[in-house]
């Protein structure tokens, strides 16, 4: 059961990841249509996958998890897969935001069942097995999306049949939960939900915000800066996912030798990170930037989803789950739209290294955050963690 629920893991960050390596391609075909709407191939499901989070609890109540994950899955074949056969691009937007939808689904249920089915002190580990298997989905995702477009720009989409192997292995073997029968008096979805999961959900939308000022300005900026190759640029960013990946692997043992002061281990890689970047244009400066990058990806999304999980109980898919899933990928959206203003208006147009710049100061208030909300944030006696 445990890989069933993992398997999930490791489609979700490829919604709109999977097929950025294509969209230059992409835009080759549709080179009459505006930069924008290309861009919203990538963008679009994160807002679709929002709003299906905000109505997860009535659709658990209607659905048990087998049919929810099932309907889910397959949507993301239909719709991921779909766009292969696509050759309009208002019509493979609207794939993209079923695609979305599909996400939506599948999302509280990759974390949330790891709440429901297991003991507390069991989700450390877990939880970094989940995070790593959606690193190691992105990455492998990434590179077939990228071998499949340059043969021709809709094969991409083909990297979305990957899901048809986690249809099997739920049909077979996810057991078939009325995630609502746990808290029948329980309403739907209020606003005092986040008030309750504050710490948790705040801190994912801080970290996603933090984090996609990398993918979005990494290969931008290290192209200009130095001489490097568009080849080992790309392994260089792949390489941070890889390192994000064994760092969920270890998270559970980390969890538990650093019970205290691994809250702060997430914002503080951050900031080291665009320090790096800020203050050398040497190759190992590169290196060891997104190195502490993939590291506080690796640490702070598993560790979130762990506080907020043995807070939640067996509820979490069904009430923090599905606001930390539309706090990550909110994060995912509005990053380039708070950094570039920002970073236009506080720095010099000619600085390059400016979006950086921003990372830190957006580290720093994450770090602020995580330290004014310990209290939230605290772990549970040994026992229980």
């Amino acid at each position: 059961m445990t890989s069933t629920i993992l398997s999930m893991s490791l489609l979700t960050v490829m919604a709109g990841a999977a097929i950025a390596p294509a969209l230059g391609i992409i835009k080759q075909h549709f080179a009459d249509a505006p930069d924008l709407l290309v861009q919203l191939i990538v963008s679009i499901p994160a807002l679709f996958i929002i709003v299906t989070n905000l109505f997860f609890l009535p659709i658990s109540r209607m659905l048990r998890t087998r049919a929810i994950a099932l309907t889910g899955l397959l949507l993301y074949v239909a719709a991921g897969a779909g766009c292969f056969f696509v050759n309009d691009l208002y019509v493979l937007l609207s794939m993209r935001a079923l695609l979305g939808i599909s996400v939506g689904l599948i999302m509280p249920l990759s974390t949330g069942l790891l709440a429901y089915y297991f003991p507390p002190e069991e989700q450390a580990r877990l939880m970094g097995l989940s995070a790593a298997m959606n690193q190691m989905g992105g990455v492998v995702a990434t590179l077939l999306a990228g071998i499949l477009a340059a043969i021709e720009w809709n094969y991409g989409f083909l990297v979305y049949l990957l899901a048809l192997i986690a249809v099997v292995m739920v049909w077979r073997w996810l057991p078939d939960e009325q995630l609502d029968s746990a808290n029948k008096r329980g309403k739907a979805f209020e606003p005092r939900q986040l008030l309750k999961f504050h710490p948790s959900v705040i801190g994912m939308l801080l970290l996603m915000t933090i984090f996609f000022i990398f993918p979005t300005n990494f290969a931008i900026i290290t192209s200009k800066q130095t001489t490097l190759t568009a080849t080992v640029i790309t392994i260089i960013m792949v390489a941070l996912d890889v390192v994000a990946f064994f760092v969920g692997l270890l998270f559970g043992r980390l969890m538990h030798l650093f019970r205290k002061p691994i809250k702060y281990f997430a914002p503080l890689a951050f900031l080291l990170g665009y320090v790096f970047f800020v203050l050398s244009q040497s190759v190992t400066a590169i290196i060891l930037g997104a190195a502490f990058i993939g590291i506080a990806t690796g640490v702070g999304v598993p560790y979130l989803n762990t506080i907020a999980s043995i807070k939640g109980g067996k509820n979490s898919a069904t009430t923090v789950m599905p606001l930390l899933s539309a706090a990550l990928y909110l994060g995912q959206f509005v990053s380039p739209l708070l950094v570039m203003p920002i970073s236009q208006s506080l720095f010099d147009e000619a600085d390059l290294t400016a979006p950086y710049k921003v990372g830190i100061i957006i580290s720093v208030l994450f770090l602020l955050q995580v330290w004014s909300t310990r209290h939230f944030q605290s772990l549970p006696p040994e026992s229980h963690a």
